[in-house]
């Protein structure tokens, strides 16, 4: 190939000098990129986005004007048309894998073809990220992103998160990679789940994978545990990995009692299943903590009240209110 000193990209010469066919390929994806406006990092991940309906696409082939740099727009089947080369089946492939289909097909009228591909536009790698996360909704990634990177783009995960995160994938990408995967009952999409702390402590970070178009990722909320009134510190406490809690250990998380809480008037209120009015069960701490009596055992969404020992009286139904409502009431969470 003829060597040349000079290029003129995007408006402006720069100076290459000795440019052979390699650095003219580098310079060309380099003029593609900023004709779509992309910055280095964004071209990188280009390399591995897989293509899909209605993403839009710049195609250059170095010294040929005939061939329009475009955009080009995958159509919903998953075809893109370009002049020249005629229909592509693009859907599925890498820019690095369409570059190569489309050089080969060049091949049959030009001579050492130099093609660049770059996304200008992308609308098909969809993620959907439900349930205790700021900003839930769908989202379009590019390049490789693993879980925590797409839950991070969502904004990350809410105070009333829980310890684990579900994920439905098609089964056209296979089986998820975690332990305890399987597919559901349609036999269409295969379902898993990982532990937030498990990865986030790096017990299991092998288990933040990466992520596949159209994959759902959920997270639920965690179980609480309220403890509300008299203590140094009130609020709800996720169970997180445990199903239960015990008053002595919702009684540390909360840093123990304030001076002035009347320890042996404190209560449990317990919704039947969950809902409905709550019933009280009078508990004297004191001899709990002195172990005269047996700890009592807490359930998720369970109140913990411990009274003031100045006050008269205690309005529960204001207390299931603030609970019901999670407003007022500060979430701990162990991550």
């Amino acid at each position: 190939m003829k060597r040349i000193s000079s290029l003129f990209v995007a408006g402006s010469w720069l100076l290459v000098p000795c440019l052979t066919v390699s650095n003219l390929y580098a310079a060309t994806t380099a003029s593609a990129d900023l004709l779509a406006g992309k910055s280095p990092a964004a071209a990188t991940n280009d390399a591995e986005y897989l293509l899909g309906p209605q993403d839009s696409l710049f195609i250059r082939v170095a010294e040929e004007s005939d061939i329009l740099p475009g955009p080009y727009e995958i159509d919903l089947q998953g075809n893109l048309v370009v002049a020249e080369i005629g229909t592509v089946h693009a859907a599925g492939l890498t820019t690095g894998q369409l570059r190569t289909e489309l050089t080969q097909r060049l091949k049959t009228i030009l001579q050492d073809p130099l093609v660049t591909v770059s996304v200008s536009e992308y609308h098909s790698q969809r993620v959907s990220i439900l349930g205790a996360v700021v900003s839930p909704g769908v989202h379009q990634i590019q390049g490789r992103k693993d879980i925590f990177e797409v839950i991070s783009e969502a904004g990350g995960l809410r105070q009333d998160a829980g310890d684990t995160i579900n994920i439905t994938r098609q089964m056209k990408w296979g089986t998820i990679p975690l332990p305890g995967a399987k597919a559901d009952p349609s036999g269409e999409y295969s379902v898993a789940q990982l532990k937030v702390q498990a990865v986030m402590n790096a017990r299991n970070p092998a288990e933040n994978i990466a992520v596949k178009p159209d994959d759902v990722i959920t997270v639920p909320k965690a179980q609480l545990v309220y403890v509300i009134g008299a203590v140094n510190r009130s609020g709800g406490f996720p169970l997180t990995e445990r199903q239960s809690m015990t008053v002595l250990q919702a009684l540390a998380l909360a840093e123990g009692l304030g001076r002035t809480a009347s320890a042996k008037h404190a209560k449990i209120l317990r919704a039947a299943n969950g809902s409905g009015p709550r019933s009280e069960k009078e508990i004297d701490l004191r001899e709990i903590m002195a172990g005269k009596v047996a700890d009592a055992a807490l359930e998720p969404e369970d109140i913990l009240f411990v009274p003031n020992s100045t006050a008269k009286s205690a309005s529960y139904r204001a207390l299931d209110a603030l609970v019901s409502t999670g407003s007022g009431v500060a979430i701990y969470h162990p991550f």
